[in-house]
């Protein structure tokens, strides 16, 4: 009896539903080449810690930011923002579709706040050249946050709603014109409602978000036997 190798999990998945990379994890994207990838401030905090590659955008976020002025919290913040977006213009770099940029968690409770902070990063992204339809911006689906994504989307910022866990929630979300593609767990609301709205050629198909751990295991070759 032959052992051959047959397709990964990873390219079983390809054929089904588009990857997109849940992880700030540069070296993994640019291993397992997703279609789209998503991030929050845990997933680049962990990246950072990794990765050598981080150790400039970090520094660029923090001079560029103290160069803003204003007070130690707004530094921050600026320099948080400033930080994913290089993250996200790096992974765009390596990936065909789009990514995810996360709104400040503690925003989840704000709508106009939200919307503010939206449009920042959103305005980060165009002064480095990226369009906004390569960008989603991820937002908690509270109700007020569900409120601020149905706004940016009127605006033509398009985002990806998080902190999702009931068909409720997902209703709204679909409901307002925004969607999650958040594991194996959901379909797109947009291909759900046949709504006809912008997307990035070839996303024709509900993704699958995958972390970078996942990524290496599904990757691994799949042995099938023959006699």
């Amino acid at each position: 009896m032959n052992e051959a190798r047959g397709p990964s999990k990873l390219e079983q998945l390809r054929r089904m539903s588009v990857v997109v990379a849940d992880t700030g994890e540069i070296a993994a994207i640019r291993r397992h080449r997703p279609e789209d990838a998503t991030t929050n401030p845990s997933l680049l905090l962990k990246a950072a810690e990794q990765e050598p590659a981080y150790a400039a955008l970090i520094d660029e976020a923090v001079a560029w930011a103290r160069a803003r002025g204003g007070d130690r919290e707004s530094r921050l913040a600026w320099a948080a923002d400033r930080l994913a977006v290089a993250a996200g213009i790096q992974i765009l770099s390596l990936i065909p579709g789009r990514v995810s940029t996360e709104v400040d968690a503690r925003l989840s409770f704000d709508t106009e706040g939200t919307i503010r902070r939206a449009q920042r990063l959103v305005e980060l992204y165009e002064a480095q050249g990226v369009s906004r339809e390569r960008v989603l911006i991820k937002i908690a689906s509270t109700w007020e946050g569900i409120r601020a994504a149905e706004r940016l989307e009127r605006e033509g910022i398009h985002c990806n709603m998080t902190l999702l866990f009931s068909l409720v929630q997902a209703a709204a979300c679909a409901d307002a014109g925004a969607f999650s593609d958040l594991a194996v767990r959901r379909a797109d609301p947009r291909l759900v409602s046949g709504a006809d709205r912008p997307r990035v050629p070839g996303r024709a198909r509900p993704g699958c978000a995958v972390g970078a751990a996942h990524l290496r295991l599904l990757q691994a070759p799949r042995l099938s036997r023959r006699s």
